[in-house]
């Protein structure tokens, strides 16, 4: 039977996660994140399963210098069977709370190679998959998924699956594997697997602040939230949700704090000796989602995807953000600003990419 999962910070209230985001969600994110108020859980970027495949030992610097005091999922990726259960056991000799399995990740690079939201095409290879973790994996065993791959056709069968092979949480992103992050969340198949599912479900799409987790956690009925991009933008979400559930004021954010932020991020960067180059676009990475709640008008996007130096960059951020430092950062992004990329790599991340 599904074992327990670890208890939110504060019992009683609703489960958050950070989703994992390649390349973003590495050690040095996670611990940038804790400081503004960790979630429940965190999960780390997908370790690559193949033959012959090893931990890869940044990856893997996100369990064994974990300072969030937060539980921490191992989440590995592939469709090798025995390659995926050797790794698990690997993992989970390390301080993991459980090993997840990607069937989500949209990346067409990722996809066609029958991996990460690709398996949701092959339910039979799934349950081949999910049998043979389950028997080999002592503690918890979770799963993150989509609701189909072009379409829903196979959604009700993944689920028999998640049951029948006693997955002990599941996160669901509400959206195709084809639909990318572009379309409608479909919220009322999240709903369908809570219903359904004898293991708690995250819900994952669209989470874009407090209120708005109250809002999908009360049309779905799922356990709680998982947040991805929203968490780039906005690092104090997690203690915000925390706030709304147990009837506190939801915190004011300043964009002095926001500034303060992305400091923080300026003087973390995860290449070792990275360029002026690699800088700029590194931060830019973050910046084109934490620009969705500078400015109405989207100016600061704009020109700071222009910017070709740390000098210019930052320049822009302390004119946007320190002139008028008291003023309120927007919860929420401003309507009709979009990030444009997506969150699998850096390299897609980065503005000059997309």
């Amino acid at each position: 039977m599904p074992k327990t999962i670890p208890p939110p910070l504060h019992p009683g209230l609703k489960l958050t996660a950070l989703a994992p985001m390649q390349d973003v969600t590495d050690w040095r994110f996670m611990n940038i994140i804790a400081q503004y108020g960790s979630p429940d859980y965190f999960f780390t970027e997908y370790f690559r399963v193949y033959t012959n495949s090893t931990l890869d030992k940044n990856i893997l610097r996100s369990i064994t210098e974990n300072s969030t005091n937060r539980p921490i999922f191992a989440q590995i990726i592939g469709e090798s069977i025995p390659d995926l259960v050797r790794i698990a056991k690997e993992l989970s000799n390390y301080p993991v709370a459980g090993i997840d399995l990607n069937m989500g990740c949209p990346a067409p690079k990722i996809y066609r190679k029958n991996v990460g939201g690709g398996l949701l095409r092959d339910p039979e290879k799934v349950n081949q998959i999910l049998g043979n973790l389950r028997d080999s994996i002592d503690g918890l065993f979770t799963v993150k998924m989509r609701i189909g791959f072009e379409n829903t056709a196979n959604f009700d069968r993944i689920l028999e699956l998640i049951n029948l092979h006693h997955i002990d949480l599941l996160s669901l992103h509400g959206r195709t594997v084809k639909e990318k992050y572009h379309s409608p969340v479909n919220y009322d198949l999240i709903a369908h697997a809570t219903q359904k599912l004898n293991c708690p479900v995250l819900a994952n799409g669209n989470v874009t602040s407090a209120i708005t987790a109250g809002a999908v956690l009360e049309k779905t009925g799922a356990a709680g939230v998982m947040i991805g991009r929203a968490a780039i933008r906005n690092p104090w979400i997690f203690q915000q949700i925390r706030a709304y559930f147990s009837g506190q004021p939801i915190s004011r954010v300043t964009l002095a704090q926001v500034r303060d932020y992305i400091e923080k991020l300026r003087i973390n960067p995860t290449i070792p000796t990275p360029s002026e180059k690699a800088r700029v676009n590194y931060m830019k990475m973050y910046l084109n989602f934490i620009g969705l709640s500078i400015d109405t008008t989207g100016n600061f996007i704009k020109e700071m995807r222009l910017a070709q130096t740390e000098n210019e960059l930052f320049g822009i951020c302390d004119r946007y953000l320190l002139t008028f430092p008291e003023r309120e950062f927007a919860p929420e992004p401003y309507p009709g600003l979009v990030a444009r990329p997506n969150c699998e790599t850096n390299r897609q991340l980065v503005p000059t990419n997309t």
